[in-house]
């Protein structure tokens, strides 16, 4: 290699050149600043040192190139690449990097049109979308409405889903095929809701994802990369299970151009080596900054924390469904999670003012509803269950267990904020009534399995559903995956008068009215069946290195399409 000022340098000399020039030019430091004043300071300093304007040139075309690279810190990994695994919000957003829906949610989480211009009802039971002209897949093949019947139609078809994504295509019986750019969803009645469901529905490819299966290309298939062809920002590049996700540009996106050439999503379940990974600059942006450190992250100079409150819901689940339950032990053979007293014993030993203070460090607001106060289907009047470790301990006894049992509570580790410790403090005050608890801990992936398996006698879940009869229909209605309702009611608990509300709600147009039958159904499901232990609503947050932006979702999904250098939209 020969510079402008003739210097010449090969094999070991050039490399120790090469690391002179970039320690000149940094000066001990990293780039700042834009392209143009980062080049001119180069070659001032190197100048000095008798290099010439090329070596400045190339050491700003390396920096350029890392400039390109975005690296994430996720909280938990995927456990699929296949967009219709799993219901999950971490999976959502990665298929959001990979492909499109045919709605979106911005930021603020109002409806807009993702791969549909315009939707609008023919009659009371057919909505009918408009696709956006000249989307093409990123392997250059067209969009059309033929893949969306491909996709509607592939959900179901999915075995062995921990949380059916048919949660998205509730009450659409048949998908027809009008034109190229126009499809029709044929549903079970009056649906207002559809267009919303939609939004987390990604569109495949029918040429890329065929196969012999029923579903096409298989879950195991694509989570190879075989058939993972989006629409998206992205293009899928590789991933290995508890490794990185690397993704690239799709160039040919029809919607605005993403920042970053390259993509790597690292998942790093441990708060603490999150942040490290963020304060060392092995990251750029970390999901769910430690809430211990939060005060400290934020003087930090170097960092920006962004934050907003969240959708999420942290509640309790249990099994009321089994005669016999995995962890329960001193009840003569009963599962006595049966038994509504006992599960509003559990409820009114939590202390959940307490859980949110001490442990969460405030961030976070105890719940009274299944959704965030001023949502659709709330109440004004909801009441946050007291803490009353006394009537606990009656109601316990009233219902035959006067010296408490034994019982196990599941938790993820690293999937929510503070999961762990949270599960700790509900089974150290449960403990206090009576109640003596094991906690057991695993990974996400880990833990959803065991979870769907009925593995625990109780669990802490969280829930980030933006709509509220999607989210009542997930955790109280009867599990019917046929139908996509109960997808996350893991322990059975059914109820036919809330079905039947539900069913009411969702087939109602007026929004009024949509609103007083979901109240109802909280009364049903949460005051009197106390169906789940509803606990507090997450906050969320994003911490990342100065000089970028990310607006924070009530979502908490992390979209890297919209990260931006700072002074960029």
């Amino acid at each position: 290699m020969q510079f402008a000022d003739g210097a010449r340098t090969s094999g070991r000399q050039k490399m120790t050149r090469d690391i002179r020039l970039a320690a000149l030019c940094m000066g001990g430091g990293g780039p700042v600043g834009n392209a143009r004043r980062f080049l001119m300071a180069c070659n001032a300093r190197l100048r000095q040192f008798g290099f010439g304007l090329a070596a400045a040139a190339l050491l700003m075309g390396s920096a350029a190139s890392q400039a390109q690279e975005l690296k994430v810190g996720l909280k938990s990994e995927p456990t699929s690449m296949d967009p219709h695994y799993h219901a999950l919000t971490t999976n959502f957003q990665i298929s959001a990097h990979i492909f499109d829906s045919l709605t979106a949610l911005d930021p603020n989480l109002q409806l807009i049109p993702g791969l549909a211009l315009s939707w609008k009802t023919v009659g009371s039971d057919i909505w009918e979308f408009t696709l956006r002209p000249d989307v093409k897949f990123s392997d250059g093949s067209p969009l059309t409405a033929d893949d969306v019947a491909f996709s509607i139609e592939r959900v179901a078809k999915v075995p062995n889903s921990p949380s059916p994504v048919t949660i998205t295509i509730r009450g659409i019986q048949r998908v027809e095929v009008v034109g190229p750019l126009t499809v029709r969803l044929h549903t079970d009645g009056p649906r207002p809701l559809v267009p919303t469901s939609l939004a987390n529905l990604s569109i495949m490819s029918r040429k890329a994802a065929s196969g012999p299966s029923p579903e096409g290309k298989s879950t195991a298939q694509l989570n190879q990369g075989d058939g993972l062809i989006g629409t998206g920002p992205f293009k899928f590049v590789s991933w290995s299970r508890g490794g990185d996700l690397v993704l690239e540009r799709n160039d040919t996106y029809w919607g605005p151009k993403p920042s970053w050439a390259k993509v790597l999503m690292r998942p790093l379940s441990n708060p603490a080596a999150r942040v490290n990974a963020l304060l060392s600059g092995g990251v750029d942006l970390v999901e769910d900054p430690p809430i211990d450190d939060m005060a400290q992250l934020k003087k930090n100079p170097k960092l920006t924390i962004q934050e907003a409150p969240s959708v999420r819901l942290i509640f309790l689940a249990f099994n009321v469904s089994d005669d016999s339950v995995p962890g329960i032990t001193g009840t003569q053979g009963k599962n006595p999670l049966k038994d509504v007293r006992v599960r509003r014993a559990l409820s009114e030993a939590i202390d959940r003012k307490a859980l949110v203070a001490q442990v969460m460090g405030g961030f976070g607001a105890p719940a009274a509803e299944l959704m965030m106060p001023g949502s659709p289907g709330t109440r004004s009047n909801g009441v946050i269950v007291k803490h009353d470790p006394q009537h606990a301990r009656k109601l316990l006894a009233e219902a035959g267990y006067p010296g408490g049992f034994t019982l196990s509570l599941g938790t993820p580790n690293g999937r929510y904020q503070n999961d762990l410790k949270v599960a700790q403090a509900v089974a150290s005050m449960w403990s206090r009534v009576g109640v003596k608890t094991t906690v057991e801990a695993s990974s996400p992936a880990i833990f959803f399995k065991n979870m769907m398996a009925k593995a625990y006698s109780s669990t802490l879940g969280g829930w980030g559903d933006v709509e509220s009869s999607a989210r009542a229909r997930a955790l109280v209605s009867t599990r019917n995956d046929a139908k996509g309702w109960g997808t996350a009611n893991w322990g059975g608990y059914a109820n036919a008068e809330v079905d039947a509300l539900l069913d009411a709600a969702v087939n109602t147009l007026d929004d009024g009215k949509r609103s007083a039958l979901l109240q109802q159904v909280t009364a049903q499901a949460i005051d009197t069946d106390a169906a789940l232990t509803l606990l507090y609503f997450e906050r969320s947050a994003w911490g990342m290195r100065k000089g970028l932006s990310y607006a924070a979702r009530p979502d908490q999904q992390t979209r890297a399409q919209f990260v931006t250098p700072s002074g960029t939209k």
